[in-house]
């Protein structure tokens, strides 16, 4: 379990594929203090496990074939910036909300709408999403915890801070780029319900 709170951006330093499998390697120095061996990450909103910590600052994860086909971590290649999370403790503060780094699905920036202290994204996806989506509601993107502005059918909209953009991914995102896309965990699990 996560909250959407990102503490580093970590660089991918290369990625191995082998049949059915990539090997994902990242420098996150920050992510790697008290970093374990099986430790859970959420690397751009995908909860994946750490295999190989190699000091000062690298960390390698193992990416299952449904994980490669389902999220926009296919795309990653040496270079890449990724938004790095470490799992929640217990007892620990939750400021974001609940993540469980298991993305619903990619969405597509549409437009990024830039004015004076002001930064909109749209991004759309795959109309199965769209009922768990409210505006006002919570989303990750890209492992980011955001507030819902406006749904429709054609896309939704997040609005970012200087502070989201400066210490995220989202900061260098272009119109064009896709994200992953994780709904909130508690309108799922109520809209499932009453389906």
């Amino acid at each position: 379990m996560f909250t959407g709170l990102i503490e580093e951006q970590g660089r991918v330093e290369g990625v191995e594929k082998k049949s059915n499998l990539f090997v994902l390697k990242i420098s996150a120095p920050k992510i790697l203090k008290g970093t374990k061996l099986g430790d859970s990450i959420s690397i751009d909103g995908v909860c994946l496990t750490a295999v190989r910590i190699k000091k000062p600052w690298n960390l390698n994860f193992e990416m299952m074939k449904e994980t490669i086909e389902k999220t926009t971590l296919q795309d990653l290649k040496p270079g890449s910036l990724v938004n790095l999370e470490r799992a929640l403790k217990a007892g620990s503060r939750l400021g974001g909300h609940f993540v469980t780094g298991h993305a619903d699905g990619v969405g597509t920036i549409q437009k990024i709408v830039k004015q004076k202290n002001y930064v909109e994204f749209r991004i759309s996806l795959n109309k199965d999403l769209k009922r768990f989506l409210v505006p006002k509601g919570s989303v990750a993107i890209d492992g980011v915890s955001l507030t819902l502005g406006k749904v429709n059918s054609a896309f939704f909209s997040i609005y970012l801070i200087p502070y989201t953009l400066k210490l995220t991914t989202m900061g260098i995102k272009k119109e064009g780029d896709r994200v992953n896309i994780e709904t909130d965990l508690l309108a799922k699990y109520i809209l499932s319900k009453n389906s």
